[in-house]
């Protein structure tokens, strides 16, 4: 879940901008938390807490309505509404908010259907299922050791049907100007930016140096990525600098869960 939120907080400053190289400095004035950090935490939160993901999302994004970058405007219109109902979205808002479930879960399918559950609230476009349905399952497979790192690309070709580009496609993309908002395309891009990586920094710099949707991109990499690598102790203080204490209690309660499943 640090991971997600840490790719959030260090590729917030970069989206809408012109694409960087990977030397950067990663923890910047100019970053923030985003929507990605807010919807990891409710989603977490939920299941911690035993409460459904549509009242902890609504809970936790109207508690902060407007967060850095905003929301994209299809979510942003379910959370105002009186009674939501679900848009038809293939954007990549459900698979970006996923990672508690492929840490919470031990079981590959009870973690697709809880990662279904969790993008259907808001988005029940059959691209947003399986992006969400991915993310999710990769983090078990790699938290787990079910699969190794090389195995990656081809299990997920079978499984969920996407091809995943090279890199350098993805970085002359991204030079272009090409926003990549929809789950088809941001999910096997974060998917790539892992696969070239060698720990869990380098990942982050790739994905925010590939551009594009900056900061759901390098999210969904960095959550990918911590169940491979082993995070840096200065990043993850880093980033809970930027979070407010309730986002904090969250967090350390599901550490707190993982660490207790560890030990017993």
């Amino acid at each position: 879940m640090i991971g997600a939120i840490i790719g959030d907080i260090v590729g917030s400053r970069f989206e809408f901008a012109k694409q960087t190289t990977p030397n950067f400095t990663l923890f910047d004035k100019d970053c923030n938390y985003t929507d990605e950090t807010i919807c990891n935490v409710a989603i977490a939160d939920a299941i911690l807490n035993k409460k459904t993901y549509k009242d902890s999302l609504l809970y936790w994004c109207r508690k902060y309505p407007e967060p850095f970058k905003g929301y994209s405007s299809p979510f942003s219109k379910w959370i105002e509404q009186d009674h939501q109902e679900c848009n038809n979205s293939s954007a990549n808002d459900a698979a970006m908010r996923v990672s508690p479930i492929g840490w919470l879960f031990d079981d590959y399918y009870e973690i697709q259907d809880e990662a279904r559950n969790c993008a259907e609230v808001s988005n029940n476009h059959p691209e947003g299922i399986v992006g969400a349905q991915c993310v999710a399952t990769i983090i078990y497979w790699l938290r787990t050791c079910r699969i190794t790192k090389e195995e990656i690309e081809g299990a997920v070709k079978r499984n969920f049907g996407y091809s995943i580009p090279p890199i350098k496609d993805i970085y002359k993309i991204g030079s272009e100007g090409h926003f990549d908002g929809l789950c088809k395309e941001t999910v096997p891009y974060a998917i790539s930016c892992f696969l070239e990586s060698d720990n869990f920094e380098d990942a982050i710099r790739i994905a925010v140096a590939a551009g594009g949707d900056t900061d759901t991109k390098t999210a969904i990499c960095g959550a990918i990525a911590e169940a491979y690598y082993e995070i840096p102790d200065s990043m993850i203080e880093k980033a809970y600098e930027y979070l407010p204490d309730d986002m904090l209690d969250v967090v350390t309660q599901f550490y707190e869960r993982i660490q207790n499943e560890l030990d017993n």
